[in-house]
């Protein structure tokens, strides 16, 4: 006979959320095994209720409590799966720590994910989010990951054509929400590995450090020697990373604005248009240090917003949205969230 599932009730998601907001769960449980996903599928009333999928919390603002069902994720384990002489499939549960799991593979010696160094959240999150730094992208080495989705009761494997990755971007964003639960992810990292130095700071950082040949571990050390300048430890100040979206806006668009604004933060993409630095521009408008009540800008990074102490939900989004108002009446650029927002 299969085990029963654990549903607690009322469940505060505090420690669950890397802002620290404290917005309640009516029905909490965790996910170990695919097994415990099939139960809830299988339950005519768990089954109904709405969903919330929750990983390591970081990407995430709670605006109220959660009337559904949260699903937290905690299933751990990694390995690597199969070699060829061209690359090596490692896979992790998705309830694994995400930097954790990427030192993991430093360890084995397997390069390639170590400009992702110290990002927050669980592995499971990670194509969620299509979570990218320093030059790099998840999508980048992405090989396939296994969901359970709800609809169907079935677990199923998608390649990375499946996950239809953009820019933070992925189908977990949009037809699959809520509806499919990761279970593992799995990632094809390099035999012939190359440092990715695209990224000016990081290329500076590894100067400073008088690294000219730098290892893959010299590129996480220094990622995340600048990470910790220039990001707040959630662990000491409530916050989910970059809070926006880098714009993308036309080069016609992007021209008259350097022209409005020379010393103006820009990215050309490969496609033409251009990435603008919503930091830079944040900054430009004012905001960067300052707080309305217990929500604020952080001091070095103004594309994160943090809690000042007993911050709700509430009062980040109406900060987030005075700035959007204040980016889009300046430069004509509107903002997107990256935070999924509940």
């Amino acid at each position: 006979m299969k085990p029963a599932l654990t549903l607690l009730h009322d469940v505060s998601l505090r420690e669950l959320n890397t802002f620290g907001i404290d917005a309640h769960a009516h029905t909490f449980v965790s996910v170990q095994t695919v097994a415990d996903l099939e139960a809830i599928a299988a339950d005519p009333q768990l089954s109904l209720l709405p969903r919330l999928i929750l990983g390591g919390g970081s990407n995430l603002l709670l605006t109220k409590d959660v009337a559904g069902l949260v699903l937290h994720m905690t299933n751990t384990g990694r390995v690597v799966v199969g070699e060829s002489e061209q690359q090596v499939i490692v896979r992790s549960e998705a309830g694994e720590n995400w930097h954790d799991f990427v030192q993991w593979t430093l360890a084995q010696g397997l390069p390639g994910l170590e400009n992702l160094s110290l990002i927050p959240g669980s592995v499971g999150a990670a194509p969620i989010q299509n979570i990218g730094a320093y030059g790099s992208e998840l999508a980048e080495f992405f090989h396939s990951l296994t969901l359970f989705d709800f609809v169907t009761r079935e677990t199923r494997v998608l390649s990375r054509d499946d996950c239809h990755f953009g820019y933070r971007d992925s189908i977990f964003k949009h037809a699959l929400r809520d509806r499919a639960a990761i279970i593992n992810v799995s990632f094809a990292l390099p035999r012939q590995w190359h440092p990715n130095l695209r990224y000016a700071e990081l290329a500076t950082e590894l100067a400073a450090r008088n690294v000219s040949d730098p290892t893959a571990q010299d590129i996480a050390d220094a990622v995340i020697a600048i990470r910790r300048r220039k990001l707040p430890d959630p662990a000491q100040i409530g916050n989910a990373g970059s809070f926006f979206k880098n714009p993308v806006v036309s080069a016609e668009h992007h021209a008259q604005l350097l022209a409005k604004y020379p010393q103006l933060v820009s990215y050309p993409q490969s496609d033409g248009s251009i990435k603008l630095a919503a930091g830079w521009m944040i900054d430009q408008c004012g905001w960067k240090g300052r707080s309305l009540g217990a929500a604020g800008v952080h001091e070095r990074q103004a594309l994160v917003l943090v809690n000042r102490g007993g911050v709700t939900g509430a009062a980040v989004l109406a900060l987030a949205e005075k700035i959007s108002d204040d980016v889009r009446a300046r430069f004509g650029v509107s903002l997107e969230t990256e935070p999924v927002i509940v």
